[in-house]
């Protein structure tokens, strides 16, 4: 296993990040510890999370798992760098009830709680912010932050979701006020979908923060959805079939496909590999509903990509260009 430091902190984390939030809702509860013992087996220490995965009902659900999985010992829970997330609203199932979601100090206060409960730990390492809050002043949410840092319960903040500006006004706020900031931003990011480099990318490497990129397969389009389709009559659903609806998009994953078959390279590991060419990437998130994809996302690791491939892989999914010369001069 590679490991990197998380943005400008001294913590050291695996080049791959181990996403939960199958574990549950697709992958029962046996199936994912085994998936967190091969990962665990393999050096990866990085394990994302959120509060309200589990979903509908069963918010909280996936934590529960985690925490089962921490109780059974062996040291697991000292090494992992375990990773969850605050702002989904997390009120009984059909409830509309105040307080209960985003990022105001009353939420957070409430949420960690919960979390590190069904977590069965009494730290998290690092608590991230799962969308921006529109009304929650950044001060009130450092205020919140420090507090939890001071008492124990959090090591580490950060962001998801964020745009550029957003992280710029919270390390700036977090600065002022003396407090260490978000050290982290976790957005979508793969070569389908590159506009995190025009400005969320710059701003994490201007302020430190590590990128976390998650649905590094665009929901499957970057797997070999199309070989799939053809050989197995498996039918893409979701991203991926939204995607493929548009002709352009099919062509562009078509030529992907073809690229790599010549080179005789697996689709979603090549996906991962390049992730990890790419500046200012921790490690993408990878969301394994079995051991078998576990074991597929840990041979990117190996993968050494060419120059040229890049160039190819350039050629069929362009970047966006920097901001401001890609929309401007």
């Amino acid at each position: 296993m590679k490991y990197t430091q998380l943005g400008r902190t001294g913590l050291k984390v695996s080049r791959l990040v181990l996403g939960t939030m199958n574990f549950g809702p697709q992958t029962t509860e046996a199936d994912s510890h085994t998936i967190m013992d091969a990962a665990l087996g393999a050096g990866l220490n990085f394990f994302d999370t959120a509060n309200v995965y589990g979903w509908g009902e069963n918010k909280g659900r996936t934590e529960e798992i985690i925490g089962s999985w921490f109780a059974k010992g062996g040291d697991r829970r000292d090494k992992v760098v375990l990773a969850t997330k605050v702002y989904g609203n997390m009120a009984a199932d059909g409830e509309v009830w105040p307080n209960h979601d985003k990022l105001s100090a009353l939420n957070i206060r409430r949420a960690v709680d919960a979390s590190l409960k069904r977590l069965r730990t009494d730290y998290i390492d690092l608590y991230q912010f799962h969308h921006i809050d529109r009304n929650t002043p950044v001060e009130e949410i450092w205020q919140a932050i420090d507090v939890l840092i001071a008492q124990g319960k959090i090591l580490y903040a950060g962001s998801s979701n964020f745009p550029g500006w957003k992280i710029a006004q919270t390390n700036e706020t977090a600065r002022r006020l003396g407090s260490y900031g978000l050290v982290s931003e976790q957005c979508l990011y793969n070569l389908a979908e590159r506009r995190a480099e025009m400005e969320v990318i710059p701003a994490a490497r201007e302020y430190g923060l590590g990128v976390i990129p998650w649905s590094p397969l665009h929901g499957g389009l970057l797997g070999g959805v199309i070989k799939k389709e053809t050989e197995g009559g498996r039918r893409s659903a979701g991203r991926s079939a939204d995607a493929l609806a548009d002709s352009s998009v099919r062509e562009k994953v078509q030529a992907y496909e073809d690229l790599l078959h010549k080179h005789g390279l697996a689709p979603g590991e090549v996906a991962l590999a390049w992730l990890l060419t790419r500046p200012g990437v921790t490690g993408p998130i990878v969301g394994p509903r079995t051991a078998d994809q576990l074991a597929s996302a840990l041979r990117a690791l190996e993968l050494e990509l060419p120059e040229e491939l890049l160039k190819e892989l350039d050629a069929i999914f362009p970047g966006p260009g920097p901001s401001p010369e890609a929309f401007a001069w």
